[in-house]
């Protein structure tokens, strides 16, 4: 039995697994192992709700709909991560697991209620037609984008490749909107951008872990290398706002930028399923200081990442505490009828930390914005019904070897901007207050400072 497993929009692929969920022959085997009666009596009162439902409502219903809506309650009802993906939606999420789509090419924001464009990828539909990073899409096809989520506006611009989506563009120092249309073309996301700040500090982002990611990953870093040089000081890894993605990414990330040593465990309801991953020996930054950047937003195979860099201090973790989403979830294929997302695991740092309803608490705290304590974020301990912390250390009571940092650099790193600071703008660097801390401390490091946990 072949497969992958995922944390985040995760997914671990198995054969046929789950054919005939509540078939007959599945309820004869639960007899036979325990004479359960009471199993038995449940199923019955399953079908005496389906019949009644189907026969009495207010309006003619689906089976189809009544099974799928079931299905749906039994799993959402066990934590937040499980569910049930219907044909339509288990073919959106291999499609983000593979890593392209039918689309436009653009990366977006939302702001005051416009879509934001961050910017175009290169040789996309929106580069070629002169979409430019700070558009405003105020309409889609003559729709107005204001009351859209960011994903509904999303879902809008995706769609099969040769179809052709007509903008309404605002762009500053522009006095009329601009119209614009765009034919869709197969799209493949930067899931990995970088750049140099100045000449001596690589910037890489990571925005989710596909199947892309590590490949994507390596060609950054070699680039970097090659840009950098010898005036290289160091690498900030831009993990902030990564919802997670495939294990596989996540431990191949950490291997890239690990020696030796455990990068992750899992452990599920049976012990003999637990599994350990191990990093081998090469690190494709050459061992330049690293600096990673989390928040809220910050969740599952991001937090892998972290967390083993934190755990063998290789990198400092700076900004503020993560989403907290300890937990793998498989997703079960169901023939023609979509899948099954299911929790089945546990994740732990190599220190043997459960990160569940705690995240990964930066090595050096950051806040974005002066008002980024009071602001309420949701976290993984805010959902209902989220799975307790145990079976690991728990966070609070690991010792981390010290950072080791020379006299007075952490220092110099600002916990929030000043009150003048001007407020972020995502296609301005300059202004992410976070970033800039970052690039502070890489460059306070003396040159050669190479971050290493002691063998011991």
């Amino acid at each position: 039995m072949s497969f992958k497993a995922k944390f985040g929009t995760t997914a671990l692929v198995t054969g046929a697994f789950c054919a005939g969920i509540v078939a007959g022959p599945l309820v004869a085997a639960w007899a036979q192992e325990g004479g359960r009666a009471e199993t038995y009596r449940l199923l019955n009162l399953f079908g005496d709700v389906f019949e009644r439902v189907r026969a009495e409502y207010v309006e003619p219903v689906q089976d189809r709909d009544l099974v799928e809506n079931a299905i749906n309650g039994m799993l959402t009802g066990l934590d937040p991560h499980s569910s049930y993906l219907n044909p339509r939606n288990f073919r959106d999420m291999q499609v983000q697991t593979r890593g392209e789509f039918g689309g436009l090419g653009i990366e977006v924001t939302q702001e005051n209620g416009y879509i934001k464009v961050i910017s175009p990828i290169d040789d996309t539909p929106a580069a070629r037609a002169g979409i430019k990073p700070g558009d405003l899409i105020t309409n889609l096809n003559g729709t107005s984008t204001q009351g859209l989520t960011l994903q509904e506006a999303v879902d809008q611009m995706r769609g099969e490749r040769g179809s052709s989506l007509r903008l309404t563009i605002r762009r500053e120092g522009e006095r009329t909107p601009i119209e614009l249309t765009v034919v869709r073309d197969v799209i493949r996301p930067q899931v990995v951008r970088f750049r140099m700040e100045g000449n001596d500090v690589g910037y890489v982002r990571l925005s989710s872990f596909n199947e892309q990611t590590d490949t994507a990953l390596r060609r950054a870093v070699q680039t970097i290398r090659s840009q950098g040089g010898s005036n290289l000081r160091g690498i900030v890894l831009d993990l902030r706002n990564n919802p997670g993605g495939l294990l596989d990414q996540a431990v191949q990330v950490s291997d890239d930028l690990l020696e030796q040593g455990e990068i992750v465990s899992t452990r599920a309801r049976r012990a003999e399923d637990a599994q350990r991953w191990n990093a081998r020996a090469g690190d494709i930054t050459g061992g330049v200081p690293i600096v990673v950047l989390v928040n809220a937003g910050s969740a599952s195979a991001s937090e892998i990442v972290a967390g083993a860099l934190q755990d063998h201090r290789r990198a400092i973790v700076m900004g503020v505490r993560s989403f907290g989403k300890g937990s793998v979830q498989t997703v079960m294929p169901l023939g023609s009828n979509g899948a099954i997302r299911l929790t089945t695991a546990r994740y732990y740092t190599p220190s043997g930390r459960s990160i569940q309803n705690t995240g990964i608490e930066p090595d050096i705290e950051v806040r974005a914005s002066r008002d980024d304590n009071a602001r309420q974020r949701e976290r993984e301990a805010d959902l209902r019904r989220s799975l307790r912390n145990e079976g690991g250390v728990a966070p609070n009571a690991v010792q981390l070897p010290p950072l080791n940092l020379p006299q007075g650099v952490a220092e110099r790193v600002q916990a929030e901007p000043a009150e003048n600071a001007p407020a972020f703008d995502p296609t301005k660097p300059e202004t992410d207050f976070q970033l800039q801390q970052a690039l502070t401390l890489i460059r306070a490091l003396p040159p050669g400072t190479t971050l290493r946990r002691a063998q011991r």
